[in-house]
């Protein structure tokens, strides 16, 4: 699942390059979006602590 993001941002690095500025920034910003809904999915997790 961690994957989607890089490959967003991959994505937008090579629209970037080829000069496609507004898919560019589209592919950042949806990369961007489920890098922040993971980090929250992942951050509000109860850690199942045994001691």
């Amino acid at each position: 699942m961690m994957v989607l993001p890089f490959l967003g941002f991959a994505g937008a690095t090579g629209a970037a390059i080829a000069g496609r500025r507004g898919l560019a920034l589209l592919l950042w910003g949806l990369s961007l979006g489920v890098l922040l809904a993971l980090f929250r999915e992942h951050a509000t997790d109860a850690l199942p602590l045994v001691f």
